[in-house]
């Protein structure tokens, strides 16, 4: 696979586009197909862009493929949602079997999230194939995990998604989970087996550079306590404006804190948290983002669930050295979630600042992670649901956080991953009632904006049912991939 990035090589010409804002999104550029070779395209622009009447908008349109560059959804009158997600599923079904553009190419068809999201999404991924179970879709759900593994292979990670410019960075790491899902729908332990070299290259990936991290610091996605405990952070391995969202960076670095701003900003995408006051130093701004100070309660919940699955597939194997290693690795990670992502004050799951040695100050709802995976005791578990009940829950779902900043994942945004997470995480410990409030207000509210609008949207908002969700770099978007699996996933249930 070619980790050729073509738009650092139209840098000049890139740099002018996204800065002249002649799109009004600026992931338009980044997925724009080149139509002539890149040297002739660029040969041209130097020869032609200080000329009388040169018009860059023009010269781009002629030299470039926007085709695709969103995805429509055709809205059907009275046609019930369920209906309408069978029909979804097809039109976002995407292949790309050659590189285009910065698009990778992938070897089995897959489902794009909609929108301008017009790619295979990991994290997304997860949640677009609980609906895909329901749905009977199987065959799909084989080709995400292979799409996935082919990734991890060939990359040594799945990227955030198929993009080139998505190189540096991964989302969170749920192939474990997909594999489990998979295993469960099929009634084949087997793939745990035949999947295990691929689990055990994603695991290499996040745990690189263990072995160098001094203590009280971090190491690309490693850190290292002052007590000596390894966790997990996001990371991003560039230390440049997003070329998604170039002119944002460029403009919001102007008054950041830090040499470290790009890298911050692009560590809390791998999260797929972009963005929330959950970053922020100062809980407001994001010029004071410090994403790299922390350790993530659900990245090292799900990286818990990663080693306890290379234990499982070890076993499997009669590999029992390794299934020793992972199963001490998950039995030590599942002690260090609860000693440093537990704040006994507030009884609830937060992050853990690594410089400052204690708990953020951000309530966030990744803390259903440790309830999600049956980490948390009883105990804790009755403090969560309490926390979930009174801080969380609104009419129309679940929020992300308890601070309104502007921000989209932030107060009252309601997003799908965390509806079913929720749902599960409280069933999980037997608090039924609770997993059937979370359930009902936001199916009810997926309703009610497909009976008013004929869409299923990317995120809703929690607090006052009449309005559509906003906040964030970009409109709430439509589609939805991940709403469709969670939406269909919990009907279900």
């Amino acid at each position: 696979m070619s980790n050729q990035l073509y738009i650092n090589e139209i840098q000049t010409l890139f740099d002018a586009v996204q800065k002249s804002k002649i799109f009004e999104d600026q992931k338009m550029m980044t997925d724009a197909v080149p139509l002539f070779p890149i040297a002739e395209i660029n040969a041209k622009y130097e020869q032609e862009k200080d000329s009388d009447g040169f018009d860059l908008r023009n010269f781009v349109m002629s030299h470039f493929d926007f085709l695709g560059a969103r995805v429509s959804v055709r809205k059907e009158d009275h046609l019930p949602i369920g209906q309408h997600i069978e029909k979804l599923w097809d039109e976002l079904t995407r292949t790309a079997y050659e590189e285009k553009g910065t698009l990778l190419k992938l070897p089995k068809p897959y489902i794009v999230p909609g929108g301008r999201f017009n790619e295979f999404f990991y994290w997304d991924s997860y949640f677009i194939m609980l609906g895909l179970q329901v749905s009977g879709r199987v065959e799909m759900m084989e080709n995400i995990v292979e799409n996935c593994s082919y990734l991890i292979q060939n990359v040594g990670f799945v990227p955030n998604a198929s993009r080139t410019h998505f190189l540096s960075r991964s989302q969170p790491p749920y192939f474990s989970l997909m594999l489990e899902l998979l295993a469960e729908t099929t009634n084949d332990e087997t793939i745990y087996t035949r999947y295990h070299d691929t689990l055990e290259k994603e695991y290499a990936f996040w745990m690189d550079g263990k072995e160098k991290v001094e203590s009280g610091s971090g190491l690309q996605r490693v850190v290292k306590t002052v007590d000596g405990d390894i966790l997990n952070r996001y990371y991003d391995a560039a230390n440049e404006p997003r070329p998604e969202s170039y002119l944002i960076d460029i403009e919001d670095h102007e008054n950041a804190l830090g040499e470290e701003f790009y890298r911050n900003i692009r560590s809390a995408c791998e999260s797929g948290w972009d963005f929330s006051s959950r970053w922020f130093a100062d809980g407001e701004h994001i010029q004071t983002i410090e994403t790299l100070n922390l350790a993530e309660v659900d990245l090292n919940s799900l990286l818990w669930h990663l080693e306890t699955t290379l234990a499982k597939s070890s076993a499997l194997q009669n590999l029992r050295e390794k299934e020793n290693y992972f199963t001490e690795r998950a039995a030590s990670r599942r002690q260090m979630i609860n000693k440093y992502f537990w704040d006994e004050k507030t009884k609830i799951y937060k992050d853990y600042h690594i410089i400052k040695n204690t708990n953020t100050p951000s309530e966030h709802i990744a803390a259903l992670y440790p309830l999600f995976l049956g980490i948390a005791d009883k105990q804790q578990a009755e403090a969560m649901a309490k926390a979930i009940s009174e801080k969380f829950l609104y009419q129309g779902g679940l929020v992300t956080t308890t601070k309104k900043s502007g921000q989209q994942w932030d107060l009252p945004n309601a997003w799908a991953p965390y509806q079913w997470l929720g749902f599960k995480a409280m069933k999980n410990y037997g608090f039924d009632e609770l997993a059937e409030n979370i359930k009902n207000n936001w199916c009810f509210n997926v309703e009610r904006v497909y009976k008013n609008t004929g869409k299923l949207m990317e995120k809703y908002n929690a607090l006052d049912t009449e309005t559509i969700a906003g906040g964030g770099e970009y409109p709430n978007q439509d589609g939805f991939g991940w709403t469709n699996g969670v939406y269909l996933k919990l009907q279900q249930n």
